[in-house]
């Protein structure tokens, strides 16, 4: 049996109880021995950590220390997967660069509606996007088979490295309302290979709704499966 950890906390804006209990029906049923961790502290115990094969992480925000993050680098780097969503991976541990060259992105921001059309709560900052497939994305095992999809959330943009590789994209237009002066296409859904380590990130995921978009939860479940030790070795 394969196992799976899942590590929990932060900001709860992002209802990171919630959002992962979604998910562990989907790991259970595919054979994962569960773990659940509502701190940071477990990814400095070597012997959890070199028998985890999967990791979910839904942690936004927070900090982290130096030993908890060394043993998560060596973990993955050693061959255990590691994925989530939204701010849960790519808007944790802020102050760690350690961290922000783990994963390959980083959230900068999620551009709102026009001024004069918010009202002051966390729906200013919903737009209505595209998530467009790559010719990469068409080819692989997590988004193989899905089509653009359509989404009325928030639209992360993402400062990046080219370590990533980008199976879907989103394009944040020029609005007379921002500074930018031209079109800026983020990744949306990127894996990346740590040493023998898989990871796999999705930037969808700012509340339950989304997450259980049929698009988004497939690439969520796809990715677990893939990230996992298990399969890297088979």
């Amino acid at each position: 049996m394969a196992n799976a950890l899942v590590v929990r906390g932060g900001w709860e804006g992002h209802r990171p109880v919630e959002a992962t209990d979604l998910f562990l029906p989907f790991l259970t049923d595919n054979g994962f021995d569960v773990r659940i961790s509502d701190s940071t502290a477990i990814y400095g115990d070597a012997a959890v950590m070199t028998e985890t094969d999967l990791i979910l992480q839904c942690v936004t925000m927070s900090s982290i220390e130096r030993e908890e993050l060394a043993g998560l680098r060596d973990a993955v780097a050693a061959g255990t997967g590691f994925t989530g969503w939204h701010g849960g991976i790519a808007d944790s541990f802020r102050a760690s660069s350690d961290y922000l060259q783990l994963v390959g992105g980083q959230f900068a921001t999620h551009p709102g509606k026009e001024p004069g059309c918010r009202v002051q709560d966390e729906t200013d900052n919903f737009l209505t996007h595209t998530v467009e497939i790559t010719a990469l994305g068409h080819d692989h095992p997590i988004t193989a088979g899905l089509t653009d999809f359509t989404l009325t959330t928030e639209q992360y943009w993402v400062l990046h490295d080219d370590l990533v590789d980008v199976l879907a994209t989103t394009t944040h237009p020029v609005q007379p309302w921002h500074p930018w002066h031209r079109p800026i296409t983020s990744p949306a859904i990127w894996t990346r290979q740590w040493g023998r380590g898989r990871i796999v990130v999705t930037t969808p995921g700012h509340n339950l709704d989304v997450l259980q978009d049929p698009s988004v939860r497939t690439v969520i479940e796809r990715g677990l499966l893939w990230a996992s030790r298990t399969a890297s070795a088979s």
